[in-house]
Parts: structure tokens; sequence; C-alpha cells
């Protein structure tokens, strides 16, 4: 117990930095989950091509797959990209000038943060699941009602605004919310690329202390806490959202 107290400030820190994590993917998830889902309920046979085959490939790979690729990579493409194009840049002006050296324009060697390359992996992941989400709860909305508003006057705006989003969140939520707590328990896949979530700190701790059972028992209260308050908001927000249905 001593040795918890001694990682505490540590492990806090550590699990403010997942929930960081975990809402700046949400935020991914979202944007890329209504663009895809956009994409599908379009006529375009091209952005239909694209999101489906987006969604095909991220809910066929492994998420812990997806992190290393995206981010070692990832990398490897960015670094690529970087000395190609400085290469390309040296030959364009040593056409004309003659005398000229070789100059990096950009960085040698680009280092991509593993805060940011973990929230674009895992917003990219769950935009897929967001996007079959916000697709259903689209279908779901009964076309007579939009309709109906057409009748009545209303511009797009409005009929977004009054009609289809109140009946698409009620019809979402399930699945944002489900999605939400599957990301949330993702975040731990950051550790292994190096960020210093809590998983990362109670993983040295343990190797420190030789106590694995005392500190990853304290991540998986902490990650139930998280848990615990998402379930609470997310109540409500479904009985906000069904109030005119009950």
């Amino acid at each position: 117990m001593q040795e918890l107290l001694n990682y505490k400030g540590i492990l806090l820190t550590g699990a403010w930095l997942t929930l960081q994590v975990a809402l700046l993917s949400l935020i991914v998830a979202v944007t890329l989950g209504l663009l895809a889902a956009l994409a599908k309920l379009s006529h375009s046979v091209f952005l239909k091509g694209i999101a489906t085959f987006y969604t095909t490939i991220i809910r066929g790979i492994p998420d812990l797959i997806l992190m290393l690729l995206i981010f070692f990579g990832g990398q490897m493409l960015i670094n690529n990209l970087s000395y190609n194009v400085n290469e390309w840049l040296n030959t364009q002006f040593t056409q004309f000038d003659p005398t000229h050296e070789w100059y990096s324009y950009l960085p040698d060697y680009i280092d991509i943060s593993p805060y940011f390359a973990g929230i674009v992996t895992i917003g990219f992941i769950f935009g897929a699941y967001m996007a079959e989400t916000f697709r259903g709860a689209y279908l779901s909305v009964e076309k007579g009602q939009l309709e109906a508003a057409t009748a009545y006057g209303m511009n797009k705006y409005k009929i977004f605004v009054r009609v289809m989003f109140p009946q698409m969140m009620r019809h979402a939520l399930p699945g944002i919310g489900n999605n939400w707590l599957v990301l949330l328990k993702t975040t731990s896949l950051v550790s292994i690329i190096g960020l210093q979530d809590m998983v990362k700190v109670a993983g040295d701790a343990s190797g420190s202390t030789q106590q694995p059972f005392t500190f990853y028992l304290s991540v998986a209260f902490i990650f139930l806490f998280f848990t615990a308050i998402s379930n609470v908001f997310l109540k409500r927000l479904e009985v906000k959202y069904s109030i005119k249905t009950r």
C-alpha cells in the first residue's frame, strides 16, 4: 500500500492523460464518423466507395496492429516524404544555380509524438464504428416527418435542428455510448508506443516494486470510475432526447 501512495501523483497524472486522449479521440471519431456516414448516404459512387473501404478495413484489422502501423509506419512515411521533398527542391534550385549547395528545407527527422499518434489512431479507428452508428440513426428517422416539415415551410436548417437531429440522437445515443466506453478502454493501447498514460505508469511502477497486482488493480478501478461517470452522463442524455416519445 505504501508503494501505491508513493506513486499516487504519477498515477493520477497518467489517469488525466488517459482521459485527455479519450476525449480528444472521441472528437476525432465523431467528426470522421459523421463524414463517413454522409459519404455512405450520398448518391456519389466514389464517396460511397471510399467510406465503405474505410469502414471495412478498420473493422477488419485489430486495434493493436493499427496502432503500431500508424505510429511506426506513419513516421517512416512522413520522414521519407520530407527527404524526397528536400531532394526535389535542391534539384530545382541547382538547375538555376549550379553553385547551390544541399539545404534541408524540411527537418531531417520528424519525430511523431505518441500523444498525437494515439489520439489520431484511436479517433481513426472509432470513426468507422461511429459512421455505422450515425448512418443507422439517420435511416431510422421516418421520411414522412421530413416531408411534413417541408410542407410546413421549414428550411433545411430548421428541419435538421427540430426534426432530424433530436430523433437521430435518440437512436444514435446507445451506439455512441457503447463506442465511447470501448474507446475509453482502448486508450490503454497507447502505452505500447511510449505514452506515459496510467497503464504505462502502472507497468513501470510494478516493475520497480514487484507488485503488479496492486498497480494494475488500481488502474482497473480508475477505468471503472470513468465508465461509471460516463454511464450516468449517457443516461441523462438518453432521458433528455426521449422525453417527447414517452
